[in-house]
């Protein structure tokens, strides 16, 4: 199963979103300055559509940038998902202010190969430190991971109870819009309508503070 599968099994969002692949693509793809919005999407609503954008968009360039680095053709196909699957899973902690999209997704992808590098070397070979990290950018990237938690709480805060709620429910816990619905006892079109004003003012506290 591929990254974009995955994440549509999650189920986070309603309507089926675009299908992509590592070698297909959408009928219309976002334009660069789009994708940290994107990213933004991800991380406050799990939005599938917006993954699927990105997959389609980044998946083919990490594949080809690992290739270029010597990875094997099944590997870099592999490993490209991988690193799909992990700005899935790490969109809440991207700063727009600090990397672009581009650069935050390929410091995964450079990331994920030295782990595979690390897995694959054979156990009689004296490590190559070459392939290690730097601890500069280890350093900046828990700096700044810290410091897009920090706002993301501070915008959460300023959320009226009833949107946290269902924030909550439907990002943190994976919770469906009908199954929000059925756990508040509140109209689905409420349900909708709250989570949609609740990430517009998230997004816009996150954009103030660039």
């Amino acid at each position: 199963m591929d990254a974009l599968s995955q994440v549509q099994r999650a189920g986070a969002t309603t309507g089926p979103p675009p299908w992509v692949s590592m070698r297909g693509g959408m009928s219309s793809e976002p334009d660069p300055d789009d994708h940290a919005a994107l990213i933004v999407d991800i991380a406050l609503r799990q939005d599938r559509r917006a993954f699927a954008a990105l997959f389609a968009h980044f998946a083919p360039r990490v594949k080809a940038y690992l290739r270029r680095l010597g990875t094997d053709q099944a590997i870099a196909e592999e490993t490209a998902q991988e690193v799909l699957l992990a700005v899935w899973r790490k969109a809440p902690l991207y700063d727009p202010a600090r990397a672009s999209a581009a650069a935050w997704i390929f410091a995964i992808a450079r990331n994920l190969r030295i782990d595979v590098l690390r897995r694959t070397r054979p156990t009689l070979q004296d490590p190559d430190p070459s392939d290690e990290p730097a601890p500069a950018p280890l350093a900046d990237a828990v700096i700044e991971a810290d410091e897009r938690a920090r706002r993301v709480r501070d915008a959460l805060g300023g959320l009226p109870p009833e949107q946290l709620t269902m924030l909550h429910l439907a990002f943190f816990e994976e919770r469906t819009h009908s199954q929000i619905e059925a756990d508040l006892g509140v109209p689905l079109g409420t349900v909708k309508s709250s989570l949609r004003l609740a990430m517009s003012k998230l997004r816009a506290a996150l954009k103030d503070e660039e």
